[in-house]
């Protein structure tokens, strides 16, 4: 059709498919940062099936709160709370955040909510690390916080 200055324009079109892509970079993104956590768990020792589960229960959720939310944006009716989808990433659950913000569209091109979910998915990346260095950075951090409470008290 034409529009009201006589521009050729889209006239009763449909959207089929809002839905973004998983993408190469996307993956190969993912693996890079679950390598870390990866080598991490391997040298706690920690038995891959009872893991294995747990890591695909809590991100099949959080893809799930993700496409919830979404479907719920459509429609314009009562969302999840960001708090919520934010603690679904910190309880493990932010590989599938990941690939659902990307292949849903759902949540990516807010600043705050992704500032968020950056700081937690470097707050895993350090963790990880940290234990891989027998915690030396953690421990450090606890001494100085014990001195600074032990300052206070005495002054």
């Amino acid at each position: 059709g034409w529009d009201a200055q006589g521009r050729s324009c889209a006239k009763n079109a449909v959207h089929v498919n809002d839905g973004g892509r998983i993408t190469l970079a996307n993956v190969l993104v993912l693996v890079a940062l679950l390598g870390l956590p990866a080598i991490a768990l391997q040298r706690q020792a920690v038995d891959w099936r009872w893991a294995g589960a747990y890591a695909l229960a809590i991100n099949v959720l959080a893809y799930g709160a993700y496409a919830f939310d979404k479907e719920r944006a459509r429609v314009k009716e009562w969302r999840l709370p960001e708090a919520r989808l934010h603690l679904l990433e910190l309880l493990g659950g932010w590989p599938g955040a990941f690939l659902a913000q990307r292949r849903l569209r759902h949540k990516c091109s807010k600043s705050r909510f992704q500032c968020v979910f950056w700081l937690i998915v470097l707050a895993f990346q350090l963790v990880a690390f940290d234990s891989l260095q027998n915690w030396q950075y953690a421990r450090a951090a606890w001494n100085h916080l014990e001195r600074n409470s032990e300052t206070k008290t005495k002054g």
